[in-house]
This record gives C-alpha cells, structure tokens and sequence, in this order.
C-alpha cells in the first residue's frame, strides 16, 4: 500500500500545506532565525513526532490485543538531527505496573513500529523536477 503526501508551498512564506492521501492537511513553518513564522513544525521536526506517534500506537494496539492494561503511555524521542549518522533517544513510560516479561515484550514491539523499522531499512529515493504548464515563470 502506497501513502502519497502532497506539499504546496504557500506563497509569499516558507510555510507549506501538506495533504496526506487526500483526506488529512497539515501545516509546516521553519523556525524565524530561518525566515519563517515559526507558526508550525518544521518538517524536520515531523520525524521524531512520527516515530514517537508510531511507537505510541504500536504499543497501544499489542497491549489492547493481549488484554494487558497499560494506563497511559508517552514516548519522548530526542532526535539529533545534526549528528551523522542521525540520532534517536526513544522513553517509553507506562502508567501501570507490568511483570518483567511483558516490559521486555514490549520493547520488542516498540522496536518493530512502522516508521522505526522504515528508518532503519533505509528509504530509496527517485525525483524529478518538472514545470507546470500555464504557469508563469518567476525571475
């Protein structure tokens, strides 16, 4: 299954709409030192958002499947994006009490989320740059 994500930049700003498979928008900025608005996440910043996102979930549907009653469950992820290689910090904090063999269950889960294991896999990329018909060109 494909996702497609669509950026239009929003003229005039550094900001830009994002449309992920026709049915969700966001907004991204880049900080003001830049010269943005500083009004939204830069789209750097969107990586450690969907990875601690995707940890979060991951874990929340394991547990909900097993019957285990996790209480509320927060990820921080301290990305280093300056660092090469990159760098992630993932904290999984669990309200409620588990047995040993669960916490180690779960790390084990934690580490197959969907954009985790993307990442390490490494992506592939191909573009291409093309000029829309009709529209003026801008010197």
């Amino acid at each position: 299954m494909s996702l497609t994500a669509t950026s239009r930049s929003i003229l005039g700003t550094l900001r830009q709409e994002i449309v992920i498979d026709g049915k969700h928008r966001l907004i991204t900025d880049e900080p003001e030192d830049v010269g943005g608005e500083g009004s939204a996440p830069a789209p750097h910043e969107l990586l450690p958002a969907a990875l601690a996102s995707c940890v979060s979930t991951t874990l929340v549907m394991f547990a909900s499947r097993k019957g285990w009653q996790l209480g509320e469950v927060s990820v921080d992820v301290v990305y280093d994006h300056r660092a090469t290689p990159r760098h992630c910090d993932i904290s999984v904090n669990i309200g409620n009490e588990l047995s040993s063999e669960q916490i180690a269950m779960l790390d084990k889960v934690a580490a197959a989320c969907p954009v985790r294991r993307a990442i390490e896999s490494g992506i592939e990329f191909s573009e291409q740059i093309t000029r829309t018909p009709g529209t003026p060109i801008v010197a």
